[in-house]
């Protein structure tokens, strides 16, 4: 069974802040930190106490603390501003609008410097969180939709994916690092590829009525959904359906039936035809009561049912009941603000004063999945109260990661202050 809990990660005009989700109704406010203003990048590693961040004031360095000793494990400084950062507990992503930095995370130096990629002006790449294949995604054309699949262990290209038409504005892999869903600047078709191989799996229509600018994409952990989320008040999820996936030990029905009829089909029809037979209409929706404001998405496990988490950038979380089997319009059930005071247990001590909500610089939404077949030791924030407990097998690099034992990870003295450079041009 999976105990599966949700870590929320915003910027601030005065920070950041971190949360953990227990419940629909239980919001816990993990840590709070008013030393960086104007934080317009705060990425946590799961459920562990490595937070990377990047400020306004600074948008050239990246901040790499361990927040529950309030230590700074390194900073590093760049040639031009940090648009992006990725991490699973293998790589570290630093994406810079012509240039991208791959870290080892374990003693954070620096692998490899991919120089010259194609203008980048929105840092858009994704990382598999599965650190197993840590592969890495990002546009390989500033005026096409090619994407191009690297490998981030073996530090080499795998393949280009020729995915849209138009430039890309989305990009996002599933949790095993097994698919890789893609939108366009269009924002009307949402494609899904096979890693590494590249190829198409699934093709959804969002609509045809109106180009929209997607800016949230992401896969539920068990890869059965995907959601979009976009400047428009529609959310849309669609169900990856297996119908040509008929095994045989199951009793013959008729969509299986049908299914193995198409996938024949497929064989003899021309690609284009073919193609269409890929395309669907969303599986679920949301109606936010908001429109024009960015927001971010993600589907998690709550409490042992699905649900959809919005975040919006005036400082709210919504979320709402997904209906698995029937999809359709999905009922909001409860609302958090995550600009109040939010104080917990933890940090009543400090009386900090919550930061304006017409400021408030991003939302970060990352999933931490704990197996209890897992006999890792290590150390999950599972509402900032709980330590020693197992992490996911995937989270973990070579051995295990402690990181609130007293041999940092990644040691401390390493790398304060450096700056990369000297990395061969790939």
């Amino acid at each position: 069974a999976l105990r599966t809990g949700l870590s929320l990660a915003i910027g601030t005009t005065t920070g950041y802040r971190l949360f953990s989700l227990s419940s629909v109704e239980q919001l816990d406010q993990v840590h709070e930190s008013n030393e960086i203003p104007d934080v317009y990048i705060v990425e946590r590693l799961f459920s562990s106490s490595l937070v990377v961040v990047v400020s306004h004031a600074k948008p050239q360095q990246m901040n790499v603390y361990h927040f529950k000793k309030g230590t700074e494990i390194c900073n590093y400084s760049y040639s031009s501003n940090i648009l992006s950062i990725r991490l699973n507990r293998q790589r570290l992503i630093v994406c810079l609008e012509e240039s991208i930095y791959i870290h080892n995370i374990k003693d954070m130096k620096l692998l490899k410097t991919i120089l010259d990629t194609p203008p980048n002006t929105t840092g858009l790449c994704a990382l598999s969180i599965n650190h197993a294949n840590s592969y890495l995604a990002y546009p390989g054309s500033a005026t096409s939709g090619e994407i191009v699949l690297y490998d981030g262990n073996t530090l080499k290209t795998a393949c280009t994916i020729p995915a849209h038409d138009g430039p890309l504005a989305a990009l996002t892999f599933n949790s095993t690092g097994s698919k890789l869903a893609s939108a366009s600047e269009k924002g009307t078709v949402i494609r899904v590829f096979s890693i590494p191989g590249g190829q198409k799996l699934y093709e959804f229509r969002r609509g045809m009525k109106r180009y929209v600018n997607i800016s949230s994409l992401v896969f539920s952990m068990d890869s059965q959904f995907l959601c979009a989320s976009s400047n428009t008040e529609t959310v849309h999820i669609f169900k990856l359906e297996h119908l040509t996936d008929s095994r045989p030990e199951e009793p013959p029905t008729w969509s299986g039936y049908m299914g193995k009829m198409f996938q024949a089909a497929t064989n003899y029809l021309p690609a284009q035809v073919s193609g269409m037979m890929n395309q669907d209409r969303a599986f679920a929706t949301v109606r936010l009561n908001i429109s024009g404001q960015r927001n971010i998405c993600a589907l998690s496990t709550i409490q042992k049912l699905p649900r959809l988490l919005v975040t919006t950038s005036d400082g709210h979380l919504y979320i709402y009941n997904l209906d698995p089997q029937d999809g359709g319009e999905c009922v909001l059930i409860k609302k958090h603000s995550l600009l109040g005071s939010g104080k917990t247990e933890e940090n009543k001590e400090n009386d900090l004063q919550p930061p304006l909500p017409q400021s408030y610089a991003a939302t970060v939404a990352r999933q931490s999945t704990v197996p209890s077949t897992s006999t890792m030791p290590g150390y999950s924030e599972d509402g900032g109260a709980l330590r020693g407990e197992v992490i996911p097998e995937h989270e973990f690099a070579t051995g295990p990661v402690c990181l609130d034992d007293e041999n940092e990870f990644p040691p401390i003295i390493l790398c304060r202050g450096g700056q990369p450079g000297k990395a061969k041009r790939s």
